[in-house]
């Protein structure tokens, strides 16, 4: 049913008088809260054609004044002003009762660098992996100083292009550089990532900078925290040189800036909503970035720009400090040049904070000696013979057998047959609920990309979802993950196409995914593939990933023209 202001829309139902209902339900009009509105029968019945119920007179009559009741209720909670950050407390869990995994946990133990000495040029090592930088700092051949210097340089050159950074935090980065250089020189070294410049997706918070959420009702907003994966950061020494674009609330790549392009193909959008992080990190603008997945905001922007994306299990890295979209969704991940990187980061910022109630304790035990012939590989054929993945065939076969020459056995696996589209509206309830005072207040009109397929379409349409039917979901969702499970039981890793239908799923269940680059079309954009793992299994999916990253040479070539 169009969400028409006009009360007299021809899609109301013939023969039912002009009802109250459609103003209290439809319009986010403040005006519409007054006390004098009251739900009539015949607005009962109209809700029932919209949610496809059938109740008779009797049962309407009784009914007719709790429903009334529950309108009072829904006015008196708006008053109420909730900040984003507030969750409901029903809180995912990713893991079932009967499932267990190791609690054993050992030091992460990555490969070993043989850079030892800084190149000619020093922009050369903007697309170098993080391990050899850091080798070269930890040597003292490189200053932080230096290499962040050189970062935002490339910046100020190359972002105009890109228009993948909203703000360039310059005095932050040299304050920082600066005092992990004093600490080098004290003998006082941080770890691999001591040094080394990155940027974040403007949905976390930084005090001493605007948090937008890349859309104009907040693009002036202060948070006055600073997000945990930014603290943790910190404390190894990084160098946060950017705040990244986003598509706004995070959606797509487009936001109140423009529209973040990949590096590949500036005729072509960088995915999103992750658009800065993965743009800027393929670009090298940074070493590395920090994304955030609700549904394919890692995966597809890091598609997109022909980097290495990880999105971690739920519940893996805290989100506080980050902006709320969906809670039994959100992720947060690193992107960066190489899998191994990945690993570094996410073994930098995950754990408990006390602060994410979701956050749960588990080990990871990333070993890039690990024999990749002791991990079972399962991988999706029917999802790779679909007509949609056609024109990607060449390239997916073309992986596909780079790691069988591993001697890795793939499994042929086939999906749950649970049409998770049939439940992906859980993502936008929840989104509904997080920004419903922008929906109740009238600013969505504020907001950049307005029509069918975009937020403000859909937070009005959540609104008209039944909280029975969301319930009902997420009971599907349960189904969904004991179904996954089952077949987690029998491989660690399933190889999958990066977009195809296993991404709803496993953002669905919770599992965590590695995506990277396995070609470039005619036309210069990447072609990708996913590694999914089990449940806090990110290392199989990891090393697996690695073992076809040192096979091949894709994620180690450079955009044209940066």
């Amino acid at each position: 049913m169009s969400q028409d202001n006009n009360p007299s829309h021809p899609d109301k139902p013939m023969g039912i008088k002009d009802s109250n209902v459609f103003h209290t339900l439809i319009r986010s009009d403040p005006s519409l809260d007054r006390d004098d509105l009251e739900i009539t029968l015949a607005d009962i019945m109209i809700v029932e054609k919209m949610f496809g119920l059938v109740y008779n007179e009797k049962e309407r009559d009784l009914m007719h004044v709790a429903v009334n009741a529950y309108l009072d209720d829904y006015r008196n909670s708006r008053k109420l002003k909730i900040p984003n950050h507030i969750p409901p407390p029903l809180y995912f869990n990713p893991t079932l009762p009967n499932m267990s995994f190791s609690r054993s946990s050992f030091q992460t133990k990555f490969s070993q660098s043989r850079a030892y000495e800084v190149p000619g040029d020093l922009e050369e090592l903007a697309f170098w992996p993080i391990l050899d930088i850091a080798n070269l700092i930890y040597l003292e051949k490189l200053t932080s100083t230096d290499l962040t210097k050189m970062f935002i340089d490339r910046i100020k050159k190359y972002d105009s292009t890109l228009k993948s950074v909203i703000t360039l935090t310059e005095p932050l980065a040299i304050e920082q550089a600066n005092r992990v250089d004093d600490d080098m020189r004290k003998n006082k070294h941080r770890g691999i990532l001591h040094g080394i410049p990155y940027g974040v997706k403007d949905l976390l918070a930084h005090p001493d900078y605007s948090t937008t959420w890349g859309t104009p009702p907040f693009k002036d907003q202060h948070i006055d925290t600073t997000a945990t994966v930014i603290k943790r950061l910190e404390a190894k020494g990084a160098i946060l040189i950017a705040k990244l674009s986003l598509g706004e609330l995070a959606w797509g790549n487009v936001w109140f800036g423009g529209e973040t392009k990949t590096p590949w193909n500036i005729e072509f959008g960088s995915g999103g909503s992750s658009a800065g992080s993965a743009a800027a990190t393929a670009a090298g603008l940074v070493a590395f970035s920090i994304g955030s997945e609700t549904w394919g905001s890692i995966i597809n922007p890091s598609s997109r720009c022909g980097v290495t994306g990880l999105r971690p299990t739920f519940g893996r890295v805290s989100r506080h400090g980050a902006m709320s979209l969906a809670w039994s969704m959100d992720k947060i991940g690193p992107i960066c040049k190489t899998v191994e990187d990945c690993a570094i980061v996410l073994d930098a910022i995950r754990g408990s904070d006390g602060l994410d109630p979701t956050v749960i304790e588990a080990p990871f035990n990333y070993d890039y000696n690990e024999n990749p012939m002791d991990i079972k590989v399962g991988y999706l054929k029917s999802e790779f013979d679909k007509e949609t993945e056609k024109e990607f065939k060449p390239f997916t076969d073309a992986a596909i057998n780079q790691l069988k020459l591993s001697n890795i056995d793939l499994v042929e696996l086939e999906l749950p047959d649970i049409n998770a589209d049939r439940i992906a509206f859980i993502l936008a309830v929840e989104a509904a609920t997080s920004f419903d005072e922008l929906t109740l207040s009238g600013k969505l009109d504020k907001m950049i990309r307005q029509g069918d397929d975009t937020w403000p379409n859909m937070f009005r349409q959540a609104r008209l979802i039944p909280a029975v039917e969301y319930l009902k979901a997420n009971r599907i969702r349960y189904l969904l993950m004991q179904e996954m499970e089952k077949i987690f039981s029998k491989v660690d890793v399933i190889v999958a196409p990066s977009l195809g239908k296993n991404l709803l799923v496993t953002n669905l269940t919770g599992h965590p995914s590695v995506v990277v680059p396995i070609g470039f079309q005619d036309n210069g954009l990447p072609v990708s593939i996913s590694f999914t793992g089990g449940l806090f299994k990110e290392s199989q999916a990891l090393r697996i990933a690695k073992e076809y990253q040192d096979r091949t040479k894709f994620h180690s070539q450079i955009p044209p023209n940066f």
